[in-house]
């Protein structure tokens, strides 16, 4: 596995490369879609709609929670709305956490520029 800065860099500009071709106004799945083809031409290894069981007093429920995507160990969220709420942000690190991860990047398309719909989050562990 590549040091998380690499990765972050990797995805992010992969995320640049999708919201230049498309622009905001579409759906969450099309830019989701169009993330998997641009990670497939950087030769980048992800999982997409991985399964997020929820563990209660030890024992795994199937909840139904899925996650967008997972780079090299980075979990990444894929948004379309019009501004990241606080509990999108919450909700990415208790995925962070339930999956023991470290780093999980919320990218929100549905803006002018990509840079301004990116938050990185760490989970503490």
């Amino acid at each position: 596995m590549k040091d998380t800065f690499t990765v972050t860099h990797h995805i992010i500009g992969a995320a640049i490369d999708v919201h230049r071709e498309l622009g905001p106004g579409l759906l969450e799945s099309t830019y989701e879609e169009c993330m998997c083809a641009e990670l497939r031409l950087r030769s980048l290894p992800f999982e997409r709609q991985v399964a997020l069981p929820v563990i209660y007093k030890g024992k795994p429920l199937d909840c139904g929670y899925r996650l967008d995507l997972i780079v090299e160990g980075v979990i990444v969220e894929i948004k379309a709305v019009e501004r990241v709420l606080p509990v999108h942000q919450a909700q990415l690190l208790t995925y962070l956490k339930l999956k023991r991860l470290p780093l999980g990047l919320l990218i929100n398309f549905h803006v002018a520029t990509l840079r301004s719909g990116i938050t990185r989050i760490v989970n503490g562990l």
